[in-house]
């Protein structure tokens, strides 16, 4: 099985780019915003304590969404790998994660970072917000502290995967297709 993570800050396609790519390669696309907003969806407790923390723009407890990953990969089978898809989101997760793909036999191949310029992310977060109607893509406050919890916490990752030789910088600026064919290129050398 090949795992990839698909990174870049909120607004810079991930979500968008993981589902075609993981429907291209025969990857499962494990979007942990997709399944904690589930779970919100879905009104189960875990959803309730996860709605006032998302809707500050805040991370996750790491020991939930490890729980909730692993469970995902332990029941599917048929596929090449994994995309990860807004997981890990600091060093701690990542080595988390880690660590629970290597008890599974399993590793991280490549770190697919998005390079999208600020004010590109903040338009394209504006945009989503009237197309879909995700009330933290709407509030211009909650858009630049999601941006800097991103800073923050999450880059400190691309240094961690650059000494272990999975970082690999993707051009995040363009049209869909552009970027699409820029992962692909990418993914290709691990895929056979």
């Amino acid at each position: 099985m090949v795992n990839f993570l698909i990174f870049g800050p909120p607004g810079s396609g991930k979500g968008t780019q993981s589902v075609r790519l993981a429907e291209k390669y025969n990857l499962t696309h494990l979007s942990t915003g997709d399944m904690l907003r589930a779970e919100i969806s879905a009104g189960t407790e875990l959803g309730k304590k996860m709605s006032s923390i998302m809707s500050k723009g805040e991370l996750v407890p790491d020991e939930v969404v490890i729980e909730m990953i692993a469970s995902k990969i332990d029941s599917t089978k048929g596929c090449a790998g994994f995309l990860f898809d807004g997981f890990p989101r600091t060093v701690a997760q990542t080595i988390a994660l880690e660590k629970m793909l290597n008890d599974r036999g399993m590793k991280i191949d490549s770190m697919l970072v998005l390079d999208v310029d600020h004010d590109e992310l903040v338009k394209r977060l504006i945009t989503r917000a009237e197309l879909s109607g995700r009330p933290d893509d709407k509030d211009p406050n909650v858009i630049e502290n999601r941006i800097d919890v991103y800073k923050e916490k999450t880059e400190p990752i691309i240094d961690y995967c650059r000494k272990r030789g999975t970082y690999q910088p993707v051009n995040g600026m363009g049209s869909i297709e552009d970027i699409f064919e820029r992962l692909s290129r990418n993914m290709k050398r691990y895929l056979k």
